[in-house]
């Protein structure tokens, strides 16, 4: 966590500048506090995104990823100049264009971020209430008004033109993927009726409809479904009490209720990593921001690596939301609550149901959104961290709608098993789906991992 705040930061970056500028001797270096105070911005803004997260109906979990993508992609694209050792994407990713010579030969780059931030999340975050969407420009304006001070009119003008040119850059790069762009303000398309077929999935009610139906065609940064692979087709369905199938919806069935009757640990892993609920929580994707922000504090991570892990943890869950929902799309497999009512309990609620209006999320099993999510993020962290660590995830400290009690964990690897198998007790998805999506997340980072930024 932060020891300190972005303004105390300010502060103390000032008050050396100044001392620095009393002194004849070259006995001050800022270039560590410089580093410090932009990672803390970057930090306060991921802040502020998870608050719009979880207001931002709609979204979740494909939208929400794509924004991070972007998000990040501008972030970085802003500093990279400034960043030894990374270069910019634009010879990397198709209709990416950014011309370097647009940045002015004096700028200042938390000025720059803080612009290019506000705008790229005003774009991209949708569906928000005015009084949400008004804390991105309250943010910006009290960030802009704090780091122009001892600034020239020039470089002010200067880091705002830079920040606003590449924002502006990156969201036009998004708009080429028409895929994305119409189905981000339709995500539940009338249009779409699911096949039928012996134990295939359907929405429980016509309210509910299908959540982002194609998000399989929309574009992929480094790994697209047709290069992932799958290792064996999901079990086939049954209804004989014998099979592979029942047994696994028996298990379910079995830890869910467990869960609910004893109030145990798995009913506090469940609820601790459900996340599903807008305007409760933050989405699936976004819990991985809110990880990355803790660890970025606990590590005292410099800005160029902050951003440059941010980075390839927005284009690692874009791509595994475009996977797997492809792959949901492709097999259609029926969620555990409709399996159960007909064949083991008619009276069988998920631990979900409590807080929305039917029993899942509204789109098919197999593979687990929330399981591919969580390998594809922790792949990143493994990479920037190591794998054994001493961390607790604060996420949901001091809520009271739901056992929100910090968890410790000692990997980085049982954080990320624990939240992909957590969906089994909170009774929305058999423990095939989340083998399936913890094994393809890990597929997908490994490609993110692979994806050069120094060349």
């Amino acid at each position: 966590m932060k020891n300190f705040t972005f303004k105390s930061l300010f502060i103390v970056a000032a008050t050396i500048l100044l001392l620095q500028s009393c002194s004849s001797d070259d006995d001050f270096d800022t270039t560590a506090v410089d580093s410090r105070l932009t990672t803390d911005l970057v930090m306060e803004w991921n802040d502020l995104w998870l608050e719009i997260d979880r207001y931002a109906y709609g979204m979740r979990p494909t939208s929400t990823s794509r924004a991070l993508a972007y998000i990040h992609l501008a972030g970085y694209e802003t500093a990279v100049p400034d960043m030894a050792g990374y270069t910019s994407n634009q010879n990397r990713l198709e209709n990416l264009t950014i011309d370097a010579a647009q940045r002015a030969g004096t700028i200042n780059l938390n000025l720059a971020l803080n612009t290019c931030y506000a705008l790229v999340f005003d774009h991209f975050m949708i569906n928000v209430s005015t009084a949400v969407d008004a804390k991105i420009g309250q943010l910006r304006s009290v960030n802009e008004a704090e780091l122009s001070v001892g600034l020239r009119a020039s470089e002010i003008e200067n880091s705002i033109a830079w920040g606003t040119y590449v924002a502006n850059r990156v969201i036009a790069y998004s708009q080429t993927d028409t895929a994305a762009e119409e189905q981000m303000w339709d995500p539940q398309p009338l249009s779409y009726e699911p096949p039928v077929g012996e134990g295939y999935w359907t929405y429980s009610a016509d309210p509910e409809r299908a959540l982002f139906p194609y998000w399989g065609e929309v574009r992929t940064f480094v790994i697209s479904p047709s290069q992932t692979t799958s290792v064996a087709p999901p079990i086939p369905y049954s209804a004989d009490p014998n099979s592979e199938f029942f047994d696994e919806m028996m298990e379910v069935y079995t830890v869910s209720t467990t869960a609910k009757s004893e109030d145990n640990d798995d009913m506090w892993v469940a609820e601790f990593w459900s996340d599903d609920v807008e305007g409760l929580m933050m989405s699936p994707p976004g819990r991985t921001i809110s990880l990355a922000n803790q660890l970025i504090g606990q590590y005292d991570l410099d800005y160029d690596r902050t951003l440059a892990m941010l980075l390839k943890l927005g284009f690692s869950l874009n791509d595994a939301a475009v996977s797997a929902w492809a792959d949901k799309y492709e097999y259609m497999v029926m969620r555990p609550s409709v399996y159960i009512k007909e064949h083991i309990d008619p009276d069988f609620e998920t631990n979900l149901y409590r807080f929305i209006s039917w029993p899942d999320p509204s789109f098919p099993g197999y593979p687990s959104g929330h399981s591919t999510f969580a390998s594809a993020a922790a792949g990143i962290f493994i990479n920037e961290f190591g794998d054994g660590m001493d961390f607790t995830d604060r996420t949901h400290e001091g809520r009271t709608e739901f056992r929100s009690v910090p968890r410790p964990f000692t990997s980085m690897s049982s954080l990320a098993e624990e939240l992909a198998f957590s969906r089994v007790p909170l009774g929305v998805h058999m423990k095939m789906d989340c083998e399936e999506g913890y094994r393809l997340g890990y597929e997908i980072s490994d490609a993110v991992l692979n994806f050069n930024l120094s060349n």
